[in-house]
């Protein structure tokens, strides 16, 4: 049986590489596609090459769209990143760390991938648990994107099925990475802050920082983050 093909948006985060682990455990061959979108947090990319490296992926292709034109957000603009939050704050409404529209984009830029390759399936770390309260995280986008996949493309029309797996999306962060350390995932090489510093240290304070450490300890695994503070 010839192995199926898959397009993995990878990030260089904690859920992403852990996406890639599940999906190349499942028979999946994965390309991966980063998006260099004018983020703050470029270190992420550097760490993205060298997950799909540790995985022995092979394809990997990035793809630049600066949304600094757009703005709107922390990470695309001169916009404070929050920090310090208590985890009741940090689940009320949406932080100014929400890219406007980001993983519409990201898909549809994995969609045209994936359909240049033949392939019919698209991975995607998104996590409607631990997160940080953005809409375009929760299944019901998930399973719209997938329903537009299947209207808006060729091969959709001719007759192939996309799906569009997230597989982290029920999971608490600590059950990602102990997930992830069941598949081998090196999270060393994992980079998650919004607000790193010039050395490329998370900062320990952002609420991306804090979710993934708070995972750490829920899940018994030593935390291999070199933090800032």
């Amino acid at each position: 049986m010839t192995a199926r093909r898959a397009v993995v948006l990878l990030s260089g985060g904690l859920d992403s590489a852990t996406v890639l682990a599940i999906a190349r455990s499942e028979g999946f061959v994965c390309s991966c596609l980063l998006v260099d979108y004018g983020q703050r947090h470029r270190v992420e990319l550097e760490r993205a090459r060298l997950v799909a490296r540790a995985q022995g992926v092979d394809d990997v292709r990035v793809v630049q769209v600066d949304l600094r034109a757009i703005g709107g957000s922390a990470l695309t603009a001169d916009i404070e990143v929050p920090k310090d939050r208590a985890e009741p704050e940090r689940g009320a409404g949406i932080p100014v760390t929400y890219v406007p529209a980001r993983n519409t984009l990201f898909l549809a830029l994995a969609l045209g991938m994936a359909e240049t390759l033949g392939a019919t399936d698209l991975f995607i770390g998104v996590n409607a648990v631990d997160y940080s309260g953005y809409p375009d995280c929760r299944p019901e986008f998930i399973r719209a994107f997938e329903a537009l996949a299947n209207l808006a493309t060729r091969a959709g029309v001719e007759g192939a099925r996309f799906r569009v797996h997230a597989p982290l999306s029920g999971m608490r962060k600590a059950e990602i990475i102990q997930a992830g350390a069941r598949l081998g995932v090196d999270y060393a090489l994992t980079h998650s802050c919004y607000d790193p510093d010039p050395r490329g240290r998370a900062c320990g304070r952002c609420d991306s920082c804090l979710i993934r450490r708070e995972g750490f300890r829920a899940a018994g695994v030593a935390d291999p983050t070199a933090y800032a503070t």
